[in-house]
């Protein structure tokens, strides 16, 4: 069985101390480079590293297919995480409600 190589994609960096610079990325299963790309950068004093955080951000949209994203690019994330996007419903309940067993039923017969 052929596993074949570790694929790599030539990706640029905008913004943080990596700006301008383009690096092979492994890409994923699915063709994709990560969603982060984190850099541990070490501490000249002998301390924890600083970690440097880039999101994927889709660098165009392809030609033929319109929607579709062919190639990536990083951008700096300076909070040192993912900035905040859609939040789907589904993926975690409200705390501050609490779901009724019966919605639309009155329980006052």
């Amino acid at each position: 069985m052929d596993t074949g190589g570790v694929k790599s994609e030539d990706t640029p960096f905008e913004g943080g101390p990596l700006d301008g610079r383009v690096l092979p990325v492994l890409l994923g299963a699915t063709g994709h480079p990560p969603k982060l790309y984190k850099v541990p950068v070490p501490d000249d004093d002998g301390g924890a590293p600083t970690v440097l955080v880039y999101v994927r951000t889709p660098a165009g949209q392809s030609a033929k297919r319109v929607g579709l994203t062919r190639r990536w690019k990083y951008v700096h994330s300076p909070e040192g995480k993912p900035p905040s996007g859609v939040k789907w419903p589904w993926s975690k309940p409200d705390p501050a409600v609490k779901p009724d067993a019966t919605p639309g039923m009155d329980r006052t017969e």
